[in-house]
């Protein structure tokens, strides 16, 4: 293979260049979420016959994740990593340059479905060539930024992408997508090494899917970031986009920027100097416990700034540390990637469903239901971790 780059049973030393090659294009992956998302007010002018339909267009990326997460990771361990990862790619580049030509709004839905299945290939085999070809010192850093390219992807395309398409029109945001999806998948053809084969997979049929959901979910290993990520993406969703109402208008848009900004600071700060001195299980409890604090905090003093801000702290620490974890309680790169893909599945269900849940529980109770709800949201996350802990015991 071309490349000059080991997994970490080859050699000491992490390649930092190809670590951040692989968050490049998880970036991209980010983006296939967050170049709809930016430009959502200027759909009714391309569609403008569409009306509620337009939803789809952002969610159907999501609901691929939700149905086809855990087969993601049995597929990508199946057709190796390294390939998994190059075709999503492509894929990626050539559903964002059909986007561009604007199809009739059933072919676009269409291009989202299959959009949808390559932001799954990239988030689980991204995160598995992260593990697998990093120095075990390093895999916590690494994967702490992994843990970033959500975040990271949606202020860039924020900062940029609506201007980009405003200006420009919608299409040259699609191009330009395609044009960056291409650009990673060209470097990591040359620069990426495959992983050491495993050994024969099983057959993929849909009994041995079937099995492989019972297979992970019924692991305390396997399924335990999963399980967390889950009510992790439910509270992170649902609370930066149901906040801000209640926020002092002087100061919403301050508070709402440094939140996110917050939140990935002290994952790849505070977060990475815990996983140096403790498992990242330990560091996830301790995340939800202290973000359960801090909603507590919220309902004793509704819409505090400083309480909003020390809540994105905590929720930094569950973020890298979840990634974090899937190596350190699976050994194996197809271990690894049936857990990533559990997370991808149990995501895409929080961010699916927080929203309109809190949504219901303030419509109903007014502001105390947001802190209150998420807090024992938060505290369930804490005791699923405690549980599948005393599992593994």
């Amino acid at each position: 293979m071309i490349g000059c780059f080991f997994v970490c049973s080859m050699g000491e030393r992490t390649s930092w260049p190809l670590i951040l090659l692989l968050w490049g294009a998880g970036l991209g992956a980010a983006a296939q979420y967050g170049k709809i998302s930016v430009i959502f007010d200027l759909l009714p002018q391309i569609y403008p016959d569409a009306g509620p339909a337009l939803g789809w267009v952002v969610s159907l990326v999501g609901c691929v994740g939700i149905l086809f997460g855990v087969v993601a990771g049995v597929v990508v361990a199946r057709i190796r990593y390294r390939r998994a990862m190059l075709t999503a790619l492509w894929i990626g580049a050539a559903v964002s340059l059909f986007q561009a030509s604007l199809p009739p709004l059933p072919w676009m839905l269409l291009s989202r479905v299959v959009e949808g299945a390559s932001h799954l290939a990239i988030v689980v085999a991204a995160p598995t060539l992260i593990a697998q070809l990093c120095a075990p010192q390093d895999r916590g850093l690494a994967l702490t930024l992994w843990g970033t390219f959500f975040g990271v992807a949606f202020a860039v395309l924020a900062f940029a992408g609506h201007p980009l398409a405003y200006h420009w029109g919608v299409p040259a945001l699609f191009v330009v997508h395609a044009i960056y999806m291409a650009v990673f998948a060209i470097l990591l053809r040359i620069r990426l090494r495959a992983l050491p084969d495993e050994g024969p997979q099983p057959v993929l049929s849909l009994s041995q899917i079937l099995r492989d959901h019972v297979t992970i979910y019924r692991s305390p290993f396997i399924a335990a970031p999963a399980a967390g990520w889950l009510f992790y993406t439910f509270s992170f969703v649902s609370v930066l986009t149901l906040l801000p109402p209640f926020l002092d208008p002087a100061i919403r848009a301050l508070v709402m920027t440094a939140m996110p900004l917050t939140s990935i600071a002290v994952s790849m700060t505070v977060g990475v100097a815990l996983l140096r001195v403790v498992p990242a299980v330990r560091v996830v409890e301790l995340g939800f416990a202290l973000s359960a604090l801090c909603m507590i905090w919220l309902w004793v003093m509704p819409a505090l700034p400083m309480a909003c801000i020390a809540l994105a702290a905590g929720l930094g620490l569950v973020q890298g540390a979840s990634f974090a974890a899937v190596p350190q309680l699976n050994s194996t790169a197809a271990t690894q990637a049936r857990a990533n893909g559990a997370m991808a599945q149990m995501g895409n269900i929080g961010n699916t469903l927080g929203t309109p849940v809190i949504a219901m529980a303030i419509a109903s109770a007014g502001y105390k239901a947001l802190p209150l709800l998420v807090a024992v949201v938060l505290g369930m996350g804490f005791g699923i971790h405690l549980l599948l802990g005393f599992l593994r015991r």
